[in-house]
């Protein structure tokens, strides 16, 4: 690393810039290591976190950010501003986010020090209007002479209860205006859950464009930026030889699984009232859903997109919620051993009621009523404490018409299956039968893998890098937009009601075991 001082517009003094010997370094394909971050050059900003010494910036957005300024994937002129009530030194917020970007103190720091140059700190209450007019002119004397642009971007990495007010704030402060006094664009970063029902999302929804238009708001799904979820519309569309077999007649069944290991990690107080449907299914297994089902879009273009999206949710066959245990199996986890410790029960985990009737897995068998998946079942499962972490989606296609082998093999050919990695193995695999080898005649099936990473020699974001990306650029495709979020709390809302009828929650919760596969019932779903 080599590290210059640059000057800055408007004669602001110099500060360290740190230039990395890795941007003249290509890849594979010829493009430099930026190139492959970010195709244009992005515009100087202000990224400000509301939450800054709370847990998702200490874990996700600060290493991000760190770790594109280590690739050369940040605009040239780049502040980041810390907010949280907590008053604290400029000094202080970045030692304390030294080693959550994971740079001991111990160690050289200088390309630490380059980043933390970017670092602000400015303590807001939330609840009084006048921080955030002092926020506002702490902004504008940071920026100086549009040293950032004006450009701002404000990511709310607060508590759910907390958009709102926050959102209201900035809005009150003048900060949400685009292209006045000086600004330049502005943007505003929702974390999911998007309200925690129909009502309250549109209620959220209202609030937000109290301020902010529909361009300027990102809702973050950070599935979408998983570059394996990424690849499942280029592998449908960009492949001749797949999208012909894609629909009913060619498709049994699909299987979407996205199981943890972990528990509930010290969010009881958000998790009991969530739950694993509010949690998972209303957003992540939604979008997994909708990239497997949807109709090509006639363009690779943000609104064509998300149209096609939404349409699958308008296809959902409505939950039949006067009988639900047939198509719906919801856990709770009890007791267990992860990886050979003992880990607690739900019940049991600190701030979590003794009686609770949350559930921790669900697993759902839902139909889409359209041309292309009519009478195929999908089957999404998701849990905490199973017995190992993974998310993959399985087609399996349907079994040959005729089996010519019938006299010899039996009446049964093992029908093929594709499955799509996402975590912890981000590959493709395609099972499908050949002859084993010798005089007799056997089957037997066989995988064709291909593993992402394989042949590619470039950078590779992780989701809340891309994502950070996306909200610089001002790139919408991999977010939420509010048509789907209604659509998809407009079919789980009826599911949520009927399983939270006190008469019928503790009937439909089925006890598993920590470190299983989940509810023996859940199988039977298949």
């Amino acid at each position: 690393m080599e590290v210059t001082t640059e000057k800055l517009p408007g004669g602001a003094a110099s500060e360290p810039v740190e230039r990395a010997t890795a941007l003249c370094e290509t890849t594979d394909l010829g493009l430099s290591r930026r190139q492959c971050i970010s195709p244009e050059p992005l515009d100087p900003c202000t990224i400000v976190i509301f939450g800054a010494s709370g847990d998702l910036a200490a874990r996700k957005l600060i290493p991000a950010l760190f770790n594109l300024f280590l690739n050369g994937g940040l605009p040239d002129r780049l502040r980041i501003v810390g907010c949280a009530r907590t008053p604290m030194e400029e000094d202080a917020f970045r030692d304390r986010m030294r080693p959550a970007a994971g740079v001991p103190a111990r160690e050289d720091g200088s390309r630490w020090e380059s980043f933390a140059a970017m670092l602000h700190y400015q303590a807001v209450d939330y609840t009084d209007p006048s921080t955030f007019d002092e926020l506002a002119g702490f902004l504008r004397r940071l920026e100086g002479d549009a040293r950032a642009g004006g450009n701002r971007i404000f990511y709310l990495a607060v508590p759910p209860v907390l958009y709102e007010l926050v959102a209201r704030r900035i809005g009150e402060a003048g900060l949400a205006e685009e292209n006045a006094d000086g600004n330049g664009w502005s943007r505003i970063v929702v974390e999911k859950p998007f309200g925690h029902d129909l009502p309250t999302a549109m209620a959220l929804d209202r609030s937000l464009h109290e301020s902010f238009r529909e361009h300027q708001v990102f809702r973050i799904d950070h599935y979408l930026a998983k570059e394996t979820v990424q690849n499942v519309l280029i592998f449908r569309f960009a492949n001749a030889i797949f999208e012909p077999v894609w629909n009913r007649r060619y498709v049994s069944r699909v299987r979407i699984l996205a199981a943890e290991t972990l528990g509930i990690e010290h969010r009881a107080g958000y998790y009991e009232a969530a739950g694993v449907l509010r949690d998972m299914f209303q957003n992540h297994m939604m979008q997994l859903l909708a990239l497997i089902a949807m109709e090509p879009p006639p363009r690779f273009e943000t609104d064509w997109v998300m149209d096609e999206k939404t349409k699958v949710f308008r296809a959902l066959r409505p939950f039949p919620v006067e009988n639900p245990y047939e198509n719906l199996i919801l856990g709770q986890y009890g007791r267990g051993a992860i990886d050979g410790a003992a880990v607690p029960g739900y019940r049991e985990e600190p701030g979590v009621r003794s009686d609770s009737l949350t559930p921790t897995f669900a697993s759902m068998k839902l139909h889409i009523d359209n041309w292309r998946w009519q009478g195929v079942p999908f089957l999404l499962t998701s849990g905490k404490r199973l017995d190992r972490k993974v998310t993959e989606i399985n087609i399996e296609f349907r079994e040959v018409p005729h089996s010519i082998f019938r006299n010899i093999l039996g009446e049964r050919v093992e029908a093929n299956r594709l499955t799509l990695g996402i975590y912890p193995e981000e590959k493709i695999s395609l099972i499908f039968q050949t002859k084993n080898p010798g005089a007799a005649l056997r089957l037997r099936s066989v995988t064709m893998d291909f593993h992402y990473s394989q042949s590619y020699g470039g950078p590779v974001l992780d989701a809340y890098e891309k994502v950070l990306i996306d909200c610089i650029r001002g790139d919408r495709m991999l977010f939420w937009r509010q048509d789907g979020v209604e659509l998809s709390w407009s079919f789980l809302s009826p599911i949520l009601e009927r399983c939270e009828e006190c008469e019928n929650r503790s009937r439909m919760l089925h006890l598993y075991e920590a470190g299983s596969m989940g509810p023996a019932d859940a199988l039977d779903l298949s």
